[in-house]
């Protein structure tokens, strides 16, 4: 039982149809596809029964920390509630990150709807485990060489 990227196009998209509260253009199978490459650890080009569990947990509680962090529910998350919500998900970025975020993941004004949200935090997340997977000591730092940057 695996779950491609078309697939799992459908099953976000029938249910984020349900929440009226989410702003959304809804999951883009290009989206989809990159959720599936940074989560896919056994490289089959699907996500088998763990993998998706574990990125169906996290969009649930995500979409908790959304819909909490949408003050004026808009249905967006404005670039005000944007370092909060990123926080409250576990991931406090530096300012420079954090521009880097908005530029790739909001729109003019700042502000991101929930399926950038939810694709941003699966590419944290995915970076932030490989990170710690490499950082043997928990140091906070790694060293690469050219190799590793490859794999």
């Amino acid at each position: 039982m695996e779950v491609s990227p078309p697939e799992l196009m459908n099953i976000l998209n029938k249910i984020i149809s349900k929440h009226g509260g989410l702003k959304t253009d809804g999951f883009s199978i290009e989206s989809c596809r990159s959720m599936v490459a940074v989560m896919d650890s056994d490289s089959t080009g699907k996500l088998g029964f763990h993998e998706f569990k574990y990125l169906w947990n996290n969009i649930k509680r995500w979409q908790g920390i959304y819909l909490s962090q949408d003050a004026d529910r808009s249905g967006v998350i404005c670039s005000k509630e944007l370092p909060k919500a990123f926080k409250a998900a576990g991931f406090p970025l530096n300012d420079q990150l954090y521009k880097l975020i908005i530029r790739r993941y909001s729109d003019e004004h700042g502000d991101m709807d929930f399926d950038n949200y939810i694709g941003c935090l699966v590419r944290l997340d995915a970076m932030c485990r490989a990170f710690k997977t490499l950082d043997k000591d928990n140091s906070g730092t790694i060293d690469l060489d050219i190799k590793e940057v490859k794999t």
